[in-house]
């Protein structure tokens, strides 16, 4: 039964480590970064929205 315990702990022990690893090294170097060449515009969106309940 002590057999089954001491394999138990070891994949946890594995899966922990595992986990913790990819998290470190997850993501690093992988995303450029964001320019933004221009600033944001909505051109010739209306500043009051479509619906308004003043209209019913």
């Amino acid at each position: 039964m002590e057999i089954f315990g001491i394999i138990l702990f070891v994949i946890l022990v594995t899966a922990v480590t595992a986990t913790a690893a990819a998290l470190l090294k997850d993501g690093r170097g992988h995303n450029p970064p964001i320019n933004s060449k221009e600033p944001w515009s909505a051109f010739d969106v209306p500043s009051s929205p479509y619906w308004n309940p003043r209209i019913y």
